[in-house]
This record gives structure tokens, sequence and C-alpha cells, in this order.
């Protein structure tokens, strides 16, 4: 059973960091694409920023500049550094990744999410 665990959300203040975490395990054959998504209150979910297995990145232009993506290839995680965190930046925050189990056909995952607060 393959699962995408998220850690590192909270509470901060504007101009804060915060940085997320996820961590992918079961019986993985291979990662392809891992990325993050938020849903905000009232909103649709957006991609924030994702990276392929090759290290090639993409940000969304709300958070360009501000947010870093990694991933270490070999532990199956992906992390979200979050810098000069702003209000509107407040969202549950998902993790994400096309994943092939072993003797499985390639699929997404999702995380159950963690919540990113910023507020004074």
């Amino acid at each position: 059973q393959v699962q995408l665990v998220e850690s590192g959300g909270g509470l901060v203040q504007p101009g804060g960091s915060l940085r997320l975490s996820c961590a992918a395990s079961g019986s993985i054959f291979s990662i392809n694409r891992m990325g993050w998504y938020r849903q905000a209150p009232g909103k649709q979910r957006e991609l924030v920023a994702a990276i392929t297995s090759g290290g090639s990145t993409n940000y969304a232009d709300s958070v360009k500049g501000r947010f870093t993506i990694s991933r270490d290839n070999a532990k199956n995680t992906v992390n979200l550094q979050m810098n000069a965190l702003k209000p509107e930046d407040t969202a549950v925050y998902y993790c994400n990744a096309d994943i092939k189990p072993y003797g499985s056909l390639l699929r997404n995952y999702w995380g159950q999410g963690t919540q990113v607060t910023v507020s004074s």
C-alpha cells in the first residue's frame, strides 16, 4: 500500500518561513513527478510547485522567488521551503506524486494535507 505523509505545517507570522516535507512509503518501484498543491477555504485546489525525477521544477507565479521545491530520490521525499510567507499563502497544502508500485500501474497519489496558517 503506497501512501504519502506530509509534515511541517503550522502557524507562522507574515514574512516567516516554514518547511514542508512529504515522504512516500510502501512498495514503490518508481516515482515520476512530485508536487505540492494547496487549497484555501472557498477556493479550488491549485498547483504550488512540482519537480520531475530529473530535477526540473515549475512554480505558480504567486510563489516564484519565495518557495523552493526539492526532492531526495533515494529517500522518496519531496520538500517545500516556503520563505517570505504572506497571509494569502494560508491553505491546506497537499503532497502529490505519480508513483508506480511494484506489480502495478502508474497512478497519482495524494497526501492527507497539512495546514499552513500565516497570521500575526
